[in-house]
């Protein structure tokens, strides 16, 4: 699978034709070196790590400051796995640039979305809230949590206030607009989960959408790939057949 790994700069807007704009996320996507390549035959599975943004040896500790030496790369501040196919293709030390995706493709984003500390449970869960009239006392409060008169316990997963935001989150199915190879840019269509200078994985889309060409393309590929498979095996059955004739 194609990935890379990047940097959320933040958002802006592009205007089209006629005058409508349309907002879009631009991302420092690149270049990515492969410090380690993961074989079946050692770890079980196959994989590429891949490592985004530099820094100094002296925050490096020992055994990470060992790998970046093997793979004879600087020093890198963010580091991935991802899974690939075919690891024969890809060497330790090789960059990984943004020259991997087009304008048009379809990707999807995952980044750790904005942390908002400790919230109600109307801002965390959208509750509608109590009586807003004079003497009501029941504004903003959680009301009642138990689950009824026979079970007296609070059921697991109940919505309550508690931690906001600072989780992993996965954004499917966003076109790519633009591409500037010389600056590593991804200009990517709507947002992404993370604030400002946040760190982004970047991975060709598992799902297209249903109107999108790629996606038509897939299922043609995929019709004729079973019309051949049947002819084949009904050709076999035939030659079967009249053989034991």
């Amino acid at each position: 699978m194609n990935g890379l790994l990047g940097k959320k700069l933040g958002m802006t807007q592009i205007f089209k034709e006629g005058g409508k704009f349309i907002p879009v996320t631009v991302i420092e996507a690149g270049p990515c070196p492969i410090i380690q390549i993961k074989n079946k035959d050692l770890d079980g599975y196959e994989a590429i790590q891949l490592g985004f943004g530099e820094k100094g040896e002296s925050s490096v500790n020992s055994p990470d400051g060992g790998r970046f030496k093997k793979a004879g790369v600087t020093p890198r501040r963010f580091m991935k796995e991802l899974r690939v196919k075919e690891v024969g293709k890809f060497k330790v030390g090789q960059e990984i640039n943004v020259d991997i995706f087009a304008a048009g493709d379809f990707v999807d984003v995952t980044g750790t979305s904005i942390g908002k500390g400790f919230q109600g449970g109307m801002k965390r869960w959208g509750w509608k809230g109590g009586e807003a009239s004079h003497g009501s006392m029941q504004h903003r409060r959680i009301g009642s949590i138990e689950s009824g008169p026979r079970l007296t316990r609070v059921t697991k997963g109940h919505h309550m206030p508690g931690h906001m935001g600072n989780k992993t989150i996965t954004v499917c199915n966003l076109e790519i607009l633009k591409i500037d190879k010389e600056k590593h840019l991804l200009v990517v269509k709507g947002p992404v989960p993370g604030a400002e200078d946040s760190y982004l994985v970047i991975k060709e889309a598992k799902r297209l959408p249903k109107g999108s060409e790629k996606a038509k393309r897939r299922l043609t590929l995929k019709v004729q790939t079973k019309r051949r498979g049947e002819g084949a095996k009904t050709g076999e059955r035939k030659a079967a057949a009249s053989k034991k004739k």
